[in-house]
C-alpha cells in the first residue's frame, strides 16, 4: 500500500491522490483481474473510473475494456483510456441504461469479468481506510466528492469520530449510501464541469466541485479534503480525429 501524499491548500490538508498512477479507484481495482483477463467497464463519458481502469490493466498486463456514449466529439478521459491501452466501445444511442446493457451482453459473450457501476466494490473500503489510516492525521471533518459513496464509507471507516461532508456530483444519494456523511447536492449535474480553478489538479466534472462547496462550508479545526484524480492527460491530436472502437465492430 503506497501511503497517500497530503499537503495544505487554503488551510485544509488535501489528499493528492491525483498523484496517485490513476487516482484512488486503482487502488483496489486491481482485485478485479484476479483470475481474469480482461475487464469490462460501462461508463458516464466523464467518469474516472475508466481511466483507472485503463491504468491497472496496463500495468497488470492485462486488457480492459470500457462501454461509452457516443459523442461527436470523445471526452478527454475516453481518448486517455484509449491511449493507456485500452478498448473504448461508443454506443448509440448514448442513455446509460443502454451502455450498461451493451457491456453485460457483452460479457456474457466473451467470459470478460464485468464491474459494478461506481466500481462498488466491498474491499474497496478496507483498502480506502487503510490508505487513510497510514496519513496518520486524525481530522476533525472530511470532505470529498460522492458518485456511488464507496470513498466515503471507506473515510468513516478510518475517522468514525469526524464531522463527515460529501458533494453529491450524481445520482441522488442516500444516508446509507456515504456512511452517514452529512450531504451537499452540487446544484449542476455530472456533465458540467466546474468553472472556478482549484489550487492543485483536480477532475472539474467531480472533485473540483466538491473543493468548491468544501472551502465554502468548511468549520473550524483540522479540516481534510480528500482529491480522488486530476484531470485526463491527452496528447494533441496530430490526425484531427481520434479514432474509438463503435459497438458493431465488436
Amino acid at each position: 500500500m503506497i501511503k497517500p501524499i497530503v499537503q495544505m491548500h487554503d488551510g485544509i490538508l488535501v489528499v493528492r491522490d491525483d498523484l496517485y498512477p490513476g487516482g484512488t479507484k486503482a487502488r483496489f481495482l486491481p482485485l478485479l483481474f484476479n483470475g481474469v483477463n480482461e475487464v469490462v467497464y460501462a461508463s458516464p463519458p466523464e467518469g474516472g473510473a475508466q481511466t483507472a481502469l485503463a491504468v491497472c490493466a496496463q500495468s497488470l498486463g492485462k486488457h480492459a475494456t470500457i462501454f461509452v456514449a457516443k459523442r461527436k466529439k470523445p471526452h478527454p478521459r475516453a481518448l486517455m483510456a484509449k491511449r493507456l491501452g485500452a478498448t473504448v466501445v461508443q454506443v448509440k444511442p448514448g442513455y446509460l441504461s443502454v451502455v450498461q446493457a451493451r457491456a453485460k451482453a457483452y460479457c456474457k459473450f466473451s467470459g470478460a469479468r464485468l464491474v459494478p457501476f461506481g466500481v462498488d466494490l466491498p474491499e474497496a473500503i478496507a483498502i480506502i481506510a487503510e490508505a487513510a489510516k497510514s496519513i496518520e492525521e486524525e481530522p476533525d471533518e472530511v470532505w470529498c466528492a460522492a458518485g456511488s459513496g464507496v470513498l466515503a464509507r471507506g473515510l468513516a471507516k478510518a475517522w468514525p469520530n469526524a464531522k463527515r461532508h460529501v458533494v453529491q456530483v450524481g445520482r441522488q444519494l442516500t444516508s446509507l449510501d456515504v456512511a452517514g456523511a452529512i450531504i451537499h447536492v452540487y446544484p449542476q449535474p455530472f456533465s458540467t464541469e466546474c468553472p472556478l480553478s482549484t489550487p492543485f489538479p483536480a477532475d472539474h466534472h467531480y472533485d473540483a466541485k466538491a473543493w468548491q462547496v468544501a472551502v465554502k462550508n468548511s468549520g473550524p479545526g483540522k479540516v481534510l479534503f480528500w482529491n480522488v484524480t486530476g484531470p485526463a492527460k491527452i496528447e494533441k491530436e496530430t490526425g484531427g480525429k481520434a479514432v474509438l472502437e463503435d459497438e458493431d465492430e465488436c
